[in-house]
């Protein structure tokens, strides 16, 4: 699978594992992040799709109210208000993209990745300790 045959000293053996240290290293660092990342994109996106489906509710509702009042201060404050739901409701819409279940998918997908890569790493520096021991 690699070239170890080319390598003909222990101590290119051992800047190679140097290397691979840094790498696994590098990558066990960046898979807790992204595994942090994945767990906080899991609840978040549960919490939005709540907390839109509450505003959502709530917008409904109160036109229900508007559209049986007369015109009015109540009336305008009520429009206001839905004014400012649907605003709520824009905002979370857009979190939900960058937080929700997509979001959430992509991160698993950077995660496996990750491990696919550490698990790479590791044959690589198995192979490499296995070639030094032959010299």
């Amino acid at each position: 699978m690699y070239s170890l045959d080319r390598i003909s000293t222990t101590t290119d053996c051992d800047v190679l594992l140097t290397w691979a240290a840094k790498e696994k290293s590098d990558l066990l660092y960046k898979q807790y992040s992204i595994d942090r990342a994945t767990d906080n994109y899991s609840q978040t996106s549960v919490e939005i799709e709540a907390i839109l489906q509450g505003v959502i509710g709530e917008i409904n509702a109160t036109s229900t109210v508007v559209e049986t009042l007369p015109p009015g201060p109540t009336k305008e404050d009520l429009l206001k208000k839905i004014t400012r739901l649907q605003y709520k409701k824009f905002v979370l819409e857009n979190r939900k993209e960058s937080y929700g279940s997509v979001a959430l998918v992509e991160k698993e997908l950077d995660l496996e990745r990750i491990n696919k890569e550490i698990t790479e790493v590791d044959i690589f520096i198995a192979s490499v300790t296995a070639h030094k021991a032959t010299l």
